[in-house]
């Protein structure tokens, strides 16, 4: 049987060691006589799951000890409010940068808790590329920066960090779920990060967060307690039953992570991943991506076929030659190939080959 390569956005490609692991601890995990599905989530067996997780998160992404790891529920999208709802703290204005519909998204959440600056926007190109620096018109009284460091649907990324003004106390706040990991990272350079773990870290159901200790326990009044980031911090994730079987596959992730040699080594997978597949694009005039070159997406890859009617033609092709789930969003249309970390070189390969080919026949 020819392989399948899945591209989909999310929930997306896992590693395929991860899911053969998790298939044989499906029944019995590590000799307990129980799946994780029917743990405990106060027991030993859990409690060893979920600490090690936290060990290797740590260790893998150099995580400071002054930084909390919060496994939650929720997606990415509650966090549009529980980051205003902890990080406004006696402030009424929070910076937003805008650069496509997952960060709109989070400016149109906070509103309902404070005035939102947009300090900068790349609506006036159809968020195609990410606001330089020195464009941003920052509010020196904000309670913190809030930016998306890769847009899932439009594909654009930050390729880099934003330097905030000298002595400056805003924290940054990122929207990290479709490019965490894929990376090296300096955590020191955020107040908090989080993320949906369904497209980098692992399946549905589990929301990561990164958050400086100092920026938790002063909440907006009438904050509910599941809000509270410091009620889960004093409770290490555990005051509600977390998503345990989305943190087991998470944590097998993190591990893979670490044999493929840790996020150096995965970075440079995928800027391999993602050039093969953009020099493609950009052979030809029968393929384009939107997207400014400098802030290309190494995670999502829209792109458009020079004759729109071929669309329906070029998709149920690609789903023959087994290369699924690479119709665009259905805000945007076109195509869109996710490169996520556990996306194989193999996978890139084949779909620049029946690219080539497509063009060929239909050109």
């Amino acid at each position: 049987m020819n392989p399948i390569y899945n591209f989909s956005a999310g929930p997306a490609v896992l590693p395929k060691e991860v899911l053969r692991q998790a298939r044989d601890e499906m029944l019995d995990w590590q000799n307990s006589g129980m799946s994780v599905m029917e743990m405990s989530h106060r027991g030993k067996e859990f409690m060893s799951i979920i600490e090690t997780l936290e060990s290797d998160l740590r260790d893998l992404a150099a995580i400071p000890e002054n930084y909390k790891i919060l496994f939650l529920q929720g997606g990415a999208s509650s966090q549009f409010a529980m980051v205003p709802m902890n990080l406004l703290r006696g402030r009424t204005v929070a910076d937003y940068i805008l650069t496509g519909q997952w960060s709109e998204k989070a400016a149109q959440e906070a509103q309902r808790y404070c005035t939102v600056n947009i300090a900068a926007s790349s609506g006036d190109a159809s968020f195609t590329y990410a606001p330089r620096r020195d464009a941003w018109q920052l509010n020196r009284n904000a309670a913190y920066i809030h930016y998306t460091t890769n847009e899932t649907i439009g594909g654009v990324e930050f390729n880099w960090t934003p330097d905030l003004p000298e002595n400056s106390d805003i924290p940054l706040v990122a929207d990290m779920s479709s490019n965490i990991l894929s990376r090296p990272l300096d955590i020191s350079r955020y107040g908090l990060i989080y993320a949906g773990a369904q497209k980098n870290l692992g399946p549905a159901g589990l929301v990561l967060v990164i958050i400086r200790k100092d920026l938790a326990g002063d909440v907006l009044p009438g904050t509910p307690t599941l809000f509270d980031y410091q009620v889960h911090i004093d409770n290490a994730s555990m005051y509600n039953t977390p998503p345990t079987y989305a943190i087991y596959m998470t944590g097998l992730v993190i591990k893979w992570l670490r044999q493929q040699g840790g996020l150096a080594a995965v970075e440079q997978a995928n800027i391999r991943k993602a050039a093969i597949l953009y020099d493609m694009i950009d052979s030809c005039d029968f393929y384009h991506c939107p997207v400014a070159r400098s802030d290309r997406s190494r995670m999502n890859v829209p792109f458009t076929l020079k004759n729109a009617a071929l669309d329906a033609t070029f998709l149920s092709q690609a789903e023959t030659n087994g290369l699924i789930q690479l119709k665009g969003h259905r805000s945007v249309g076109g195509m869109r190939a996710s490169l996520y970390n556990a996306m194989p070189i193999d996978g890139v390969v084949r779909l620049v080959e029946f690219m080539k080919e497509f063009a060929d026949r239909n050109g």
